[in-house]
């Protein structure tokens, strides 16, 4: 019987033989789903067995591909070159790539063996690191690069930032670069900074088989890791070499330190113990390994706590060719008791020493380091003042100086009367600071002077000091001036403020033919575009100044209402538009054609206007323009009126 067949509306009987069909229906449910996960199970064990023997067959098959692998490896051609071979091409990654070593050490067996038996790899070390990496890295390197091989070293040291975390050696919030200087800068070595190069991560070691932990990630992003290669700094473009500068540390924004958890200040003070003797660990390393010392170079942005470890710096260096040390904040050291602070009678053996660079460290005038260099750069310390005869001794001291760099903030008078240098090598001479040390420049004779560098206070015209010095050393073919571009320069640096170029008349440039780049910072915009322009009655010429100028930059040069218009003029007159390709040169006056300029830069000197800088660009092949912000404007502006 059927529900269906039950009587309307239910009886008794009904009702009691419905309960009864409903007891059978849940019995026979609950049968059929016990069956039915039997057979799921039964499922369930079969997929399983099936499953376990395809990871099985998937074992086997990954042995056989790591067979293959191995069997093409062993059959490739580069499997059958002989060591030698091998060897004479990672000399070449090396001689490309400073830290290659890491990298082909990490191959494969036969390459780490070759690579580990080879010194000379080891012998660059290129480490961008901070105090809180391990100074075993450094020990490392020097081991693997055996006991005879000489030693190429340049190591730049990073201090994090209050807002870095436990375990971060970098700071989010600062980077490294040079000093400010103008992006695409020909005289700024590497263009505007150290390059990025591939970061390398420093793990501990690892147990067991002397292996190393170490990974390599090669990018062309910013290092944010804790040790980085770097590559050597590399020269600008043609024109020519530029003083190292120190590394400069900036902070981009600013923003309140977090609060510290207990935990986090703990791991705090255990990273702040483990920075106090980085320095000591480095140089034990490094100060023992001197006698191998060719080329050493140590950057630093600021004072760390174990910076005492630079005084071990002292000894025999019979081999050493380059020696820098340099840090970007000038703040306050004692007196070290260290190489370039050495007694005058002191005896150490650093007869092949000809290039030498000291920024904001503690040095001594008459330390035998200073002496028959080559390239000397020095950059005293704030509250070193040493007075100017001193300071002329210390280049007269270098008869065969080729480039000279320095930079004294606050020097004393002369004791004694200055007496007449000549450096008949000198090309390349960078002097910056106080006004003193134009007094400096009136004692030299340069016969062979190619760039002159001034960024000295200006306190008198500067012409007539470039002016005596030419004269003095027989007018040489000087392709290079820069007067006051990298010092002081911006919106709130002008001309009035007596920290320009304190030019008071460019007449001085009709003796500069041979002048190829001119760089001029803080100095009125107008008196310099007119002296570059044609001649004619306005601006009192007969000749053009500067025929062979090619390269021109300025920076913080402020306008008057017919700046614009003038800058127009002048490259209208030196890069007419000659038809097609513009190739050729401006008006002739006295037989004399100037070349065309091919570069030029405008930082922070007028608003030029997007019309402007189109037509600038169809006239000159490089144009690099910024515009002063508004702010700048106003501030000049009240100041003028």
């Amino acid at each position: 019987m059927s529900l269906l067949d039950f009587p309307e509306p239910p009886t008794e009987a009904a009702i009691a033989h419905a309960r009864a069909q409903l007891t059978r229906y849940h019995q026979d449910s609950r049968a059929l789903e016990r069956k039915i996960q039997d057979e799921r199970d039964a499922l369930a064990r079969i997929v399983d067995e099936r499953q376990g023997a395809i990871r099985e067959m998937e074992k086997e098959l990954a042995c056989l591909e790591d067979k293959v692998a191995l069997a093409r490896a062993y059959v490739s051609p580069i499997k059958r070159l002989p060591n030698e071979l091998l060897r004479h091409i990672f000399m070449f990654n090396f001689d490309d790539c400073a830290w290659s070593a890491w990298v082909l050490s990490a191959v494969c067996s036969l390459w780490r063996r070759l690579v580990l038996n080879m010194p000379k790899l080891w012998s660059k070390i290129r480490l961008v690191t901070t105090q809180a990496s391990s100074a075993e890295t450094i020990r490392l390197w020097l081991e693997r690069s055996g006991r005879t091989v000489p030693l190429d070293i340049e190591i730049v040291l990073r201090s994090p930032s209050v807002h870095s975390g436990p375990a971060d050696g970098l700071s989010r919030r600062r980077y490294l670069s040079l000093p400010p200087h103008a992006a695409g800068d020909p005289w700024v070595a590497g263009n505007g900074g150290w390059p990025a190069t591939p970061p390398l991560l420093h793990t501990p070691p690892a147990t067991g088989g002397g292996a190393t932990a170490v990974h390599l990630q090669i990018g062309g992003v910013h290092p944010t890791v804790h040790v980085v290669p770097v590559q050597a700094v590399v020269a600008g473009d043609a024109m020519g070499p530029a003083p190292p500068s120190p590394p400069h540390t900036h902070t981009t924004d600013w923003e309140p330190p977090m609060l510290m958890t207990p935990e986090r200040s703990t791991l705090s003070q255990q990273r702040l113990r483990k920075n106090m003797h980085w320095g000591h660990i480095a140089f034990y390393y490094l100060v023992e390994q001197m006698h191998r010392w060719e080329r050493f170079v140590f950057r630093f942005d600021k004072q760390f706590a174990s910076i005492g470890a630079l005084k071990a710096i002292e000894g025999d260096a019979p081999l050493l060719r380059e020696f820098e040390i340099s840090c970007t904040d000038p703040a306050f050291y004692g007196e070290w008791k260290w190489l370039p602070s050495a007694p005058v009678n002191a005896h150490f053996d650093i007869s092949n020493l000809d290039t030498l660079t000291l920024y904001h460290v503690p040095f001594e005038w008459s330390s035998p380091m200073l002496r028959n260099l080559r390239n000397l750069q020095l950059r005293s310390l704030p509250t070193v003042h040493i007075t100017l005869d001193r300071i002329l001794h210390i280049v007269a001291a270098n008869p065969l100086l080729e480039s000279l760099t320095m930079h004294f903030a606050s020097p004393h008078p002369p004791v004694l009367p200055l007496t007449a240098v000549t450096l008949s090598e000198l090309k390349t001479l960078n002097l910056g600071g106080h006004y003193l040390l134009s007094n400096l420049v009136e004692s030299l004779m340069l016969p062979a002077l190619d760039t002159l560098i001034l960024d000295i206070e200006a306190r008198d015209p500067i012409e007539d000091t470039v002016s005596g010095l030419l004269t003095r050393s027989g007018n040489p073919p000087l392709t290079r001036l820069s007067l006051s571009y990298g010092a002081n320069t911006g919106p709130h640096a002008g001309f009035y403020w007596g920290s320009g170029a304190g030019v008071a008349s460019w007449h001085f440039l009709s003796e500069l033919d041979h002048l190829a780049a001119l760089q001029v910072g803080s100095a009125p915009l107008e008196p310099l575009i007119s002296a570059l322009s044609a001649p004619d009655d306005d601006n009192g010429q007969d000749r053009w100044m500067c025929p062979n100028l090619t390269t021109l930059a300025m920076r913080g040069c402020h306008a008057h209402g017919d700046g614009v218009a003038k800058l127009v003029q002048m490259v209208e007159s030196r890069n007419p538009d000659t038809g097609a390709g513009a190739g050729g040169g401006g008006q002739v006056f006295g037989g004399v054609t100037p070349a065309r300029l091919r570069h030029l830069e405008l930082y922070d000197c007028t608003a030029l206007g997007p019309d402007v800088t189109k037509w600038l660009k169809t006239r000159i092949e490089e144009v690099v323009c910024t515009e002063p912000s508004f702010e700048g404007c106003v501030g000049r502006l009240v100041l003028v009126h």
